[in-house]
């Protein structure tokens, strides 16, 4: 099958496109033009303390880490989804309490997934079994539950954070990397109605909506502050999929409802969604290739348009070739002896490129309400600096290429953490506070 390969003059125009078209902005839309040059910060890293260590307290040794957060006092709540239940440590790394354990009781998880924690030292938990969010008070006990908003038959999981000041979190579904189903979609329409069921799918994803989902009752309500770009599916892709998948119209529709678990019906380069939420409750998100961060508030959507100057780099035959290579190197390291991976090397050789290597890598927000943006390094999937921004339109400077990756979670004062594996796998949590800035 031949390749199809991007001509410079379409990517050139593409580019342009892309650029005209971020340069529209709705009504009541600031844009801010950020500074092009990057201005070089001066900062270091004090250690507080590490959880996980070999030579730690039977408390602090870590099956799964999950999710991790701080409150505003400065204690590190850290999700074990292995032992299903929550270690808080107090700012100096000392032992304060723990929540939840496994169980069908108030306070106790059928199968825990996610953790948000609240400024006030509260704490929201997600079960996914059970399919409501615990909500613990900052002393450890339990305040109550609520019902998952569950519409159809597979539960997107992804990570949320609370909006300050509000009985609410924030989540991006879209971008979800883990699902619950009722019956698995891979079974034909017979094997399900063996079992008794039908499998409602959510609706094919076309943009990332950016949702807030309300906790004050006894059920869960969710509305959309804001929708971000989604690169569409690679159609070639979905034509390629096996025999099995093409008969089953279910499968279809789940991969096209879980865009994120399906990564080979994406072309190489493709842009991901990033996002976080700032301290007055509104979103910082990035949803395309180009250097764009966009803020958007409760009620009015999007408010505030960040950017810097930097183009995204062309997707060029030599940049095509040295991917293709690298995952064919990759498959061939992976691979079991014996293991027959023709199939897998047709694959990567007929595989689609988005036209441009994203700008953007990653991004979160701090509790003083500065936006970190991750960009790319001088390979396309590699890291570069670390640029800071403050919501209403200031560049503050850049953290240079390899003096940190991105934290796990932001605290207050400074606090950063990070979540790190030894030699043997053994997940450690490391405390920081970030000096200088």
């Amino acid at each position: 099958m031949p390749v199809s390969r991007p001509k410079p003059r379409r990517t050139l125009c593409w580019i342009a496109l892309v650029c005209l078209l971020a340069a529209l902005p709705a009504a009541a839309q600031e844009v801010v033009t950020l500074p092009a040059e990057d201005r070089p910060l001066d900062f270091r890293f004090e250690e507080m303390y590490r959880l996980g260590t070999l030579a730690g307290e039977a408390w602090e040794q870590f099956g799964d880490v999950g999710d991790i957060g701080f409150d505003g006092a400065g204690n590190l709540y850290v999700l074990d989804r292995q032992v299903e239940h929550i270690v808080v440590a107090g700012p100096t790394g000392e032992f304060v309490r723990e929540l939840g354990r496994k169980g069908e009781g108030p306070g106790e998880f059928e199968e825990v997934h996610g953790l948000a924690v609240k400024r006030d030292g509260g704490a929201i938990v997600t079960d996914c079994r059970r399919l409501v969010f615990h909500i613990f008070q900052a002393d450890g006990r339990v305040e109550r539950t609520v019902r998952m908003d569950f519409t159809v038959d597979v539960l997107r999981i992804g990570n949320f954070v609370v909006q300050p000041g509000a009985d609410a979190i924030i989540a991006v579904p879209s971008a979800a990397d883990e699902y619950i189903p009722r019956i698995s979609p891979w079974l034909s329409p017979r094997e399900r109605e063996r079992l008794g069921g039908t499998l409602e799918m959510p609706p094919p994803a076309t943009s990332h909506a950016i949702e807030r989902t309300v906790l004050d009752g006894r059920w869960a309500k969710t509305d959309t502050i804001a929708e971000g770009w989604m690169p569409p599916i690679d159609e070639g892709a979905v034509a390629a999929l096996p025999a099995w998948a093409q008969g089953n119209r279910t499968a279809i529709q789940f991969a096209l409802g879980f865009p994120v678990l399906v990564p080979d019906l994406h072309r190489a380069f493709r842009p991901d969604f990033h996002w976080g939420v700032l301290p007055d409750g509104s979103v910082a998100f990035a949803d395309s290739s180009t250097y764009t961060v966009r803020i958007a508030a409760i009620g009015p959507g999007v408010v505030r348009v960040l950017r810097r100057p930097i183009r995204p780099e062309p997707v060029t035959n030599r940049i095509m070739r040295a991917e293709r290579r690298r995952r064919l190197n990759e498959l061939q390291a992976n691979a079991e002896p014996d293991e027959d991976l023709q199939g897998e090397r047709e694959r990567i050789e007929n595989l689609q490129f988005h036209p441009v290597v994203p700008v953007i890598r990653g991004l979160a927000t701090t509790w003083d309400g500065q936006i970190w943006v991750l960009r790319r390094g001088e390979e396309p999937l590699s890291d570069g600096p670390i640029d800071v921004l403050t919501a209403d339109g200031r560049y503050l400077g850049s953290y240079p290429a390899g003096a940190t990756v991105m934290p796990d979670a932001f605290g207050p004062g400074g606090l950063v953490a990070f979540v790190e594996k030894d030699e043997l796998d053994v997940e450690t949590v490391v405390v920081k506070r970030v000096v200088g800035r």
